[in-house]
């Protein structure tokens, strides 16, 4: 490698040599701090040689290269690293892990054209309003039997719903009692599919230990959830005569079930504790929808500025997939702007939360500070979905998140819909805790109770 890049004028990249492996996972220096010390990195660049898996950590300016300086015809880090669970829990088919080639890009273009393509997510609004209207009777009724609201049952709810109404286009209804068992054991499929994907698993990484023994149960667990995953969908799809196309549907499943209801719990959890920014909310939600006898709609959500403005706080904040949304796995030699060389096959962890709260980059980062993205703001010209790397909580380039919009969308109008209708405050007995838990997203350690109570401008609907 030295010769080589001695010819072409480039520096190597300089791995650390030897494989402790007790002593690899303590390379990455990571300073302690508030809310989430696991996420927060400095340094330009680090190396991670976890045995035979070369794994690079860079920096925003390191990324702006790659993507911006870069022909951009070139994909440098077009590849995604496969997890063992993700092969056997995907069947090795989903766009989100396939390897770059022909039927990834295939992939690409059926959820581009189809699944989430502007005319698909329009036609769907009913149902993600059905979904809302089903979470905000469930809210009424919790907080009127037990005076308090555990908020995360129900959007879990609502999001499965969401999800499996506009990929196999059926809904749960929880009040029948064979619907919720139903209900009940996807979910639990869906978390255990989720802790899996999310687990860190020591064979990911020294492909050689697979072979050898299963230290952290993560291949016995899979071995035993594949089965019930195929079973489940291949029911679904036999009973809808659909084409064969578990891998895409699992997937969307296991990441759209999960990504829209924690997203919209930061935001509410965010909302209680900021009771100036729930009440200018509101102001907003009022002045534009107006009647008090209708609900809040797509359209509406389109002329809410502040409302997206909390979103991309909540994204900047809380980032949902700040590890997984930017894993890379480069498919070349690339030289990077400080002459380092990367070396094919390498993984490159791009860590979104470390950026979203870089001083360097946002002022006051610990803040909840919506005004950030409203006009005149630092962040006012952000595009959440990929066009600035200060937030880019769904990845950029080619490998991008293909479900941003509808993400965006059903969250927006989830909130609008929950802080039309009620107005929330913290408990005495659960107060409010942003601690963080990173699993396959960043979620919050403790479930939010919250109280809701009926607001009067919502009393008539």
């Amino acid at each position: 490698m030295e010769e080589w890049t001695e010819q072409i004028g480039v520096r190597p990249d300089p791995w650390p040599e030897g494989t402790p492996i007790l002593r690899q996972h303590l390379l990455p220096d990571r300073r302690a701090g508030p809310p989430n010390p696991r996420l927060d990195g400095s340094g330009d660049v680090r190396h991670l040689p976890h045995g035979l898996q070369r794994r690079l950590n860079p920096d925003r300016r390191l990324i702006r290269t790659v993507h911006r300086e870069r022909d951009p015809h070139l994909p440098h880090f077009v590849d995604r690293p496969l997890k063992k669970s993700a092969r056997e829990l995907m069947f090795g088919r989903a766009i989100g892990f396939a390897p770059a080639g022909s039927y990834w890009r295939l992939l690409r273009r059926i959820s581009s054209s189809h699944l989430f393509a502007p005319r698909r997510v329009t036609a769907h609004e009913p149902g993600r309003q059905a979904d809302c209207d089903s979470l905000l009777g469930a809210v009424a009724c919790e907080q009127s039997a037990c005076g308090v609201v555990e908020l995360r049952k129900h959007l879990q709810d609502a999001a499965l719903n969401n999800m499996m109404g506009s990929v196999f286009g059926r809904r749960y209804d929880f009040s029948r009692a064979d619907d919720a068992g139903s209900a009940e054991h996807l979910k639990e499929m869906v978390r255990e599919g989720f802790e899996l994907l999310g687990a860190f698993n020591w064979s990911d990484h020294l492909p050689w230990l697979g072979n050898l023994f299963d230290p952290q149960r993560v291949n016995e667990r899979c071995a035993r959830l594949v089965p019930r995953v195929r079973e489940f969908v291949s029911g679904v799809i036999e009973e809808h005569r659909t084409k064969a196309r578990a891998g895409e549907d699992s997937e969307m499943i296991f990441r759209g079930t999960d990504t829209t209801a924690l997203l919209t719990e930061w935001a509410m959890a965010e909302l209680v504790l900021n009771p100036h920014v729930q009440k200018k909310l509101q102001a907003e939600i009022d002045s534009v929808v107006g009647d008090a006898n209708r609900e809040v709609t797509d359209a509406d959500v389109a002329r809410m500025p502040y409302l997206n403005a909390i979103v991309k706080e909540t994204l900047r904040a809380h980032p949902p997939g700040p590890l997984l949304s930017w894993a890379r796995l480069s498919t070349s030699d690339v030289q990077l702007s400080n002459g380092m060389v990367v070396p094919a096959h390498t993984t490159a962890m791009v860590n979104m939360w470390s950026i979203t709260h870089d001083p360097a980059v946002w002022s006051n980062p610990t803040a909840f500070d919506p005004d950030r993205f409203m006009p005149g703001g630092e962040g006012a010209d952000v595009d959440v979905r990929g066009g600035d790397l200060r937030l880019a909580p769904f990845g950029a380039g080619r490998r991008v998140c293909p479900g941003k919009n509808l993400g965006l969308i059903t969250v927006g109008l989830w909130v609008a819909r929950l802080l039309h209708r009620f107005e929330w405050g913290p408990t005495e007995a659960a107060p409010v805790d942003l601690s963080e838990v990173l699993k396959l997203s960043c979620e919050m350690k403790n479930p939010l109770v919250a109280v809701a109570k009926a607001r009067e401008v919502a009393a008539a609907l």
